[in-house]
């Protein structure tokens, strides 16, 4: 179970304990904020794309949503999302729970500008009912992103 991937992984960084479980579905946006009872925006969510045939994890705020002419020009690609049945295969965590912690060999973790926002934020934990809140350079430190990208559009009003 990859929630149980996760929590070793912060076990190791003394960090099982700031995992948190839901009673309740967090699989999207809306349902993670209703669950954590905050705003939308500040739920970190992980998209998978495949890039010259290997995964990559964007990792946005909930109220982004990517733009195709910027992925293009950042991953030289256009956006190709990876199929539901690739998600645990490629990533090593389902739909609704994937997250940039604990994720397969080879996946490579960017972080979007438009966390950049918030002081803290939710990424989800490897289940469709889980989430931990970090500060932003948590997220740095423990995602082991490649980089920070700006790839995504936010709505008009923030």
């Amino acid at each position: 179970m990859s929630i149980e991937r996760v929590r070793e992984y912060f076990r190791d960084h003394g960090m099982e304990d700031r995992v948190l479980e839901f009673d309740v579905s967090s699989a999207t946006v809306e349902l993670a904020a209703e669950a954590l009872h905050c705003e939308p925006c500040r739920i970190a969510k992980t998209l998978s794309f495949t890039v010259g045939g290997r995964a990559i994890l964007i990792v946005m705020a909930g109220d982004a949503k990517i733009n195709n002419a910027k992925y293009k020009a950042r991953f030289a690609a256009k956006a190709k999302m990876l199929t539901f049945e690739e998600v645990e295969q490629m990533i090593g965590h389902g739909v609704g729970g994937v997250c940039p912690f604990a994720v397969n060999e080879g996946v490579s973790v960017y972080l979007d500008e438009s966390l950049k926002r918030f002081s803290t934020v939710f990424p989800a934990c490897g289940s469709a009912n889980s989430a931990i809140e970090l500060t932003i350079p948590e997220l740095e430190k423990y995602s082991g992103f490649e980089e920070w990208v700006d790839v995504c559009k936010l709505p008009e009003e923030c």
